[in-house]
């Protein structure tokens, strides 16, 4: 797979320019399921309820390698602004879970490779839930993936003079958007392409810097997102 775009740089006072890298990005959103109010056990009419059900989203990583961190966090609101909490159904039982907030997190070992099927997220408000639709994760040995990466040098400082002393580039990557838990340091300025290996299968955020020759290094680039398979 890859992927290879033409790169602008960002300003920011003291420091290099940045890279820029896009890919396009995939979103899943959840599903709503809530409760039948028209009847009570009777059999007699409920007036139907004003309270407003609460709405979750989220695209959870599908695989993670052992020894290294699986996280996901829900987004959940109310338009209500009721309390909300939190229930999972088929839990990992290498990850632990948060009924605050909806995390599932957890570092899974040799003895945890495998499919967790059917995992489910809900919220509650106390009277309707929501939930994601169901999912999974594969906990595997070695990643067999790879992504490649591509990018134009940049050419000046962020006070517009030139660019003499360019050293190398950082990439970073991760499964959360904004936690990139892995890294590489490019001690070469004239490559302009990258292999990423050993990936699993899942969606990833890249984000890369480049550094001088006295260490100081630009601000990340625009995130970019990739659905590797």
């Amino acid at each position: 797979m890859q992927g290879s775009h033409d790169s602008r740089f960002f300003r920011n006072a003291g420091r290099l320019t940045s890279l820029t890298l896009i890919f396009a990005s995939l979103v899943l959103s959840g599903c709503l399921e809530q409760e039948d109010t028209a009847e009570d056990a009777g059999g007699f009419f409920v007036p139907p309820s004003d309270n407003g059900p609460p709405v979750i989203s989220g695209n959870p990583t599908a695989a993670v390698k052992i020894g290294d961190f699986y996280s996901f966090s829900p987004s959940a609101s109310d338009p209500d602004g009721d309390k909300l909490t939190f229930a999972i159904r088929n839990q990992p039982r290498w990850a632990d879970f948060n009924k605050a907030t909806g995390k599932l997190s957890g570092y899974p070992t040799l003895g945890d490779v495998g499919t967790y099927k059917d995992i489910s997220i809900s919220v509650s408000d106390d009277t309707v839930t929501a939930s994601l639709p169901r999912f999974s994760i594969s906990v595997d040995q070695v990643g067999m993936l790879s992504t490649t990466l591509s990018w134009n040098p940049p050419t000046q400082n962020d006070d517009g003079t030139a660019l003499v002393d360019l050293a190398g580039y950082k990439i970073y990557w991760g499964t959360t958007p904004g936690n990139y838990t892995r890294s590489v340091t490019i001690n070469n300025p004239g490559l302009t392409t990258y292999v990423v290996d050993n990936l699993s299968a899942g969606t990833y955020e890249f984000v890369a810097t480049s550094f001088n020759t006295s260490g100081v290094e630009s601000v990340y680039s625009n995130p970019a997102t990739k659905v590797v398979n």
